[in-house]
C-alpha cells in the first residue's frame, strides 16, 4: 500500500484546479500547433518557456507535456485532410489517411486516429507507471552500435511502407540518405554538398522537404489532374468509425501501443521508428497488403497509436535517467533545470509529487484530447467540401508560412518550391515521396552512430557482431534481406510463378519485412 501512496498523491496534484487548467491549455495549444505545418512542439515549447518561469515546476511541466502529446494528434488532421505532415512521425499516416479522405472517409480516419492515440497513450502511461525503472535501465544498454543497427532496420522498413514498388522505394530512400549528408560534417567540420552556400551549412531541415514533397507536390499534381477530368467533391459518409472499422483496427491499435512504448524510449527517432515499424508490421501481417496506401484503416490506426505511445514513453529516460529522448524532451529538460529540478534516478524519491503529478496528468490530458476531438471531427471533415480553387491557395499559404516560422528563412521557402517540383515529378513517374522523407530522417541517425561505432571499434566492422543487442539486430537485418531471396530461389527451382509475374512486373512487397 505504501507504494501506491505517491501515485495517489500524484492524482491529487493533477486534480488541483490550476494544474487541470494548465493541462487543458497545454493539450489545446498542442493540437493547434500540430495543425499548423512546420511549427512543431519543440519550437512552441521553446517560445513558451519564458512564460513558465513564474509557475510551479509541476504546473509548468504538465502544460509543456500536454503541448507535446497534443501536437501528435493535431498533426494527424493536416496529414489526413491536406497530405501535409507537420512532424516526421506523421509521414506514415499520410499514405492511407489521405487516401481515406479522398474516398469520403476522412471522418473515420480522424476518428480512428483519435481512438488509437487515446488507447496508445493510456497503455503507455500504465506501462510507464509500473516498469519505468526497468525499461529505462535497458535503454542504457543502447550505444552507437545498437542505434546503427536500429537505423538500418528502419531504412529497410522504408521499402515496405511504399506503394510504388520496391526498386523505386529504395531509389527514393537513397536520395533521402544523400540529402541527409548535406551540411557541416559533425566530426571534421568540413562542408559537404553546400556549393559554398551558407544557407546549407547546417544542413537541410525536415520541414521544407516534407512540405514541398507532400504539400506543393500534391497540389501541382492535383491541378494537372483537374484539367484532365472533372473531379466531384468527395462524398462524406459517417464521421466516426463503426463497429466493423473498430474490429478491423483493434489489432493494429494493440500492436501499435506496444511498439510505440518500446521504441519511444530509445533516444533519436523513437516516434519516427515506432510509427514506421507499426505500419510495416500491419502491412506484413495483412492477407491483403495491396490495400495499404489505398485507404486501409489499419494504416492510420497503427502509426497514430504508435507515435502517441512513443510520445508518452519518451518521458521515461527524461525523468528517470535525465536523458532527453528527442528534441522536444531536450527543451522540457531545459525547462526543468530552469525550475531548479534535476531529472534523474533520484527524482522519484526526492520529488514524488512532480514525478507522479506529470505522469498522472497524461491520463487527464488524453481524456481531454478524446473529448475535444469527438465533436471537432465533423468540423475538420468539412474542410474537404471547400472548392479546390479556394483550398489549394490556402494550403500553399499555410505551408509557406509554416515553413518560414521555423527558421525565419526565405531560403527555406525556395527549398519548399524546389522540393514541390520534385514531388510533382516523382508523382508523375510513379515514385512515392514517403521513403525519401523517412530515409532523410533516419540518415543522420545512421551516419553519426555508424561513425561513432567505427571509432569505438578502431575501424573493425566485425565489432557490431560482438555486442549482443547489435548482433541480434544485424542478424534480423540479414534475415529480412535474405529470406525473400531464398524464397524466390526455392520457388524458381520448383517451377513456381515468380513474384514479378504475379505483380505485373513489379516485385511483391509482401515478402519484404
Amino acid at each position: 500500500m505504501d507504494q501506491l501512496t505517491p501515485v495517489l498523491q500524484g492524482f491529487a496534484v493533477v486534480l488541483e484546479p490550476q494544474n487541470l487548467l494548465y493541462c487543458l491549455v497545454g493539450v489545446v495549444v498542442g493540437m493547434l500547433i500540430g495543425v499548423l505545418p512546420g511549427l512543431g512542439p519543440a519550437a512552441t515549447i521553446a517560445v513558451l518557456l519564458p512564460l513558465t518561469i513564474g509557475l510551479e515546476p509541476v504546473t509548468s511541466v504538465i502544460m509543456l507535456a500536454g503541448i507535446f502529446y497534443g501536437a501528435q494528434y493535431g498533426g494527424t488532421i493536416t496529414s489526413v485532410l491536406l497530405r501535409l505532415p507537420g512532424e516526421a512521425s506523421s509521414v506514415v499516416t499520410v499514405f492511407d489517411g489521405y487516401a481515406m479522405a479522398c474516398q469520403g472517409r476522412a471522418g473515420k480516419a480522424l476518428g480512428i486516429a483519435a481512438i488509437g492515440s487515446f488507447v496508445g497513450g493510456t497503455v503507455s502511461i500504465v506501462a510507464l507507471s509500473f516498469v519505468a525503472p526497468v525499461v529505462a535501465s535497458f535503454a542504457l544498454d543502447f550505444g552507437p552500435p545498437e542505434y546503427t543497427a536500429l537505423a538500418l532496420l528502419g531504412i529497410l522498413l522504408v521499402a515496405t511502407v511504399s506503394g510504388g514498388g520496391r526498386v523505386k522505394a529504395l531509389a527514393a530512400a537513397c536520395v533521402g540518405l544523400l540529402l541527409a549528408t548535406v551540411g557541416r560534417d559533425g566530426f571534421t567540420g568540413a562542408q559537404r554538398f553546400t556549393f559554398g552556400d551558407l544557407n546549407l551549412a547546417d544542413g537541410i531541415d525536415f520541414v521544407p522537404i516534407a512540405m514541398g514533397l507532400f504539400g506543393l507536390g500534391e497540389i501541382l499534381h492535383a491541378l494537372e489532374e483537374r484539367h484532365r477530368r472533372v473531379q466531384a467533391p468527395p462524398t462524406l459518409t459517417r464521421v466516426w468509425p463503426d463497429r466493423a472499422d473498430m474490429r478491423q483496427a483493434s489489432g493494429a491499435i494493440g500492436r501499435g501501443s506496444v511498439i510505440g512504448f518500446v521504441l519511444g524510449i530509445l533516444p533519436g527517432g523513437g516516434a519516427v521508428l515506432s510509427s514506421l515499424a507499426a505500419y510495416a508490421l500491419e502491412k506484413r501481417r495483412s492477407k491483403t497488403p495491396e490495400r495499404f496506401g489505398k485507404g486501409a484503416i489499419e494504416g492510420v490506426a497503427a502509426p497514430e497509436t504508435a507515435n502517441n505511445a512513443a510520445a508518452t514513453s519518451s518521458f521515461i529516460p527524461l525523468l528517470t535517467l535525465g536523458i532527453p529522448a528527442n528534441a522536444t524532451m531536450a527543451v522540457i529538460f531545459g525547462a526543468l533545470l530552469v525550475q531548479g529540478v534535476t531529472p534523474g534516478p533520484r527524482l522519484v524519491d526526492e520529488d514524488p509529487e512532480l514525478f507522479w503529478g506529470v505522469i498522472n496528468s497524461m491520463y487527464v490530458g488524453n481524456i481531454l484530447l478524446l473529448i475535444m476531438s469527438i465533436p471537432m471531427v465533423g468540423i475538420f471533415v468539412r474542410v474537404l467540401q471547400v472548392r479546390g480553387a479556394i483550398l489549394a491557395p490556402i494550403t500553399v499559404m499555410v505551408t509557406l508560412v509554416g515553413v518560414y516560422t521555423v527558421r525565419s528563412s526565405v531560403f527555406d521557402i525556395g527549398l519548399v518550391v524546389a522540393f514541390g517540383v520534385l514531388g510533382y515529378l516523382m508523382k508523375k513517374a510513379g515514385f512515392d515521396p514517403g521513403p525519401l522523407v523517412l530515409a532523410f530522417v533516419l540518415g543522420s541517425l545512421l551516419e553519426s552512430n555508424l561513425r561513432r561505432s567505427l571509432l569505438l571499434f578502431d575501424g573493425d566492422p566485425t565489432g557490431f557482431l560482438t555486442r549482443p543487442i547489435s548482433g541480434v539486430l544485424f542478424a534480423a537485418f540479414a534475415v529480412v534481406v535474405l529470406l525473400p531471396l531464398t524464397t524466390r530461389l526455392l520457388r524458381g527451382r520448383r517451377g513456381g510463378p515468380r513474384d514479378d509475374d504475379r505483380s505485373g512486373g513489379r516485385p511483391d512487397t509482401k515478402e519484404l519485412v
